[in-house]
């Protein structure tokens, strides 16, 4: 309850989206058996992936993730030069506070849920959740996948780097991972997300602030806005992670090369529609319609 309070009621970030994050990571969890288990298969022992520990981490990391976030992202609090912004020196001013919240309510005795653990464990864990919610900033989308790719030439699960930048990649799929679910699921938060954005964009103008294009209500389309993100973000990182798991790609991968394919479609009529009200208003003009 004290984590529910602590999510806005944005049109986007909002605990809806952080209950949706955290039950990717569980889907995600149990499809690429990550869950460290030891187990006999006739005289071989299998050993692998996450342990306790790891789960706990990624868990609790998708739950905080988005914790009082104030509907506006990053560029507006560097731009608008917001409280949060000086606090952080710019420095992923919305992730850094995420991550103090998270550990402001873990800090109250009575919601504290690492109490049993010992010191060098809540270290571990704590830095563990810091790394993942910083993880989820998308200036450093290619930061983090690019290392993720190095890394999976000869991934290794003993490698505590490689096992990082796991972490780090499973926290990024799941935060941006609605196109995974079904259209009729899908494509509601598409309409959260843009009106989230709208409300940037028109506070930006009022206040003379750059204002991104794909945030600017009089630019961008829904098709316009999903194809790019699809293509060009979503896709790329599932791509690799189905590498490693292949076991993602029917299940993620393909929802989302369908989910592009859609919205190609929709913009295809969206530029036919607008071709022949363009030529309704040209004829009318010069007198060819009456």
């Amino acid at each position: 309850l004290c984590i529910h309070d602590n999510y806005r009621n944005n049109p986007f970030h909002n605990f809806r989206h952080c209950f949706c994050v955290t039950q990717m990571m569980y889907s995600m969890i149990s499809l690429c058996s990550l869950q460290k288990s030891q187990y006999y298969i006739n005289i071989f022992i299998l050993q692998e992936k996450f342990s306790q520990i790891d789960i706990l981490i990624l868990m609790t990391a998708a739950v905080c993730h988005d914790l009082d976030h104030p509907g506006y992202n990053n560029t507006y609090q560097i731009n608008a030069r917001t409280e949060l912004a000086v606090r952080y020196n710019d420095i992923s001013p919305l992730e850094n506070h995420h991550c103090a919240v998270a550990f402001q309510i873990i800090s109250q005795p009575e919601y504290n849920i690492f109490s049993n653990v010992d010191q060098d464990q809540f270290k571990q864990i704590r830095q563990g959740i810091i790394t993942l919610i910083l993880a989820t900033d998308m200036a450093r989308h290619a930061e983090i996948l690019d290392s993720f790719k190095e890394k999976m030439e000869n991934f290794d699960y003993s490698n505590e780097k490689h096992m990082t930048c796991l972490k780090m990649i499973l926290i990024k799929c799941c935060d941006i991972s609605n196109e995974v679910r079904p259209m009729e699921v899908a494509e509601p938060w598409v309409d959260c997300l843009l009106e989230e954005y709208f409300m940037q964009s028109d506070r930006e103008k009022s206040e003379g602030l750059p204002v991104a294009p794909f945030m600017d209500r009089d630019k961008v389309t829904k098709p316009t806005a999903q194809i790019g993100f699809l293509k060009f973000v979503l896709i790329p990182m599932f791509e690799t992670v189905t590498k490693l798991f292949p076991e993602v790609e029917e299940m993620m991968l393909q929802p989302l090369w369908e989910s592009r394919d859609r919205y190609e479609e929709l913009k295809q009529i969206d530029d036919a529609m607008k071709e022949v009200s363009s030529k309704y208003l040209f004829d009318k003009a010069n007198g060819m319609i009456k």
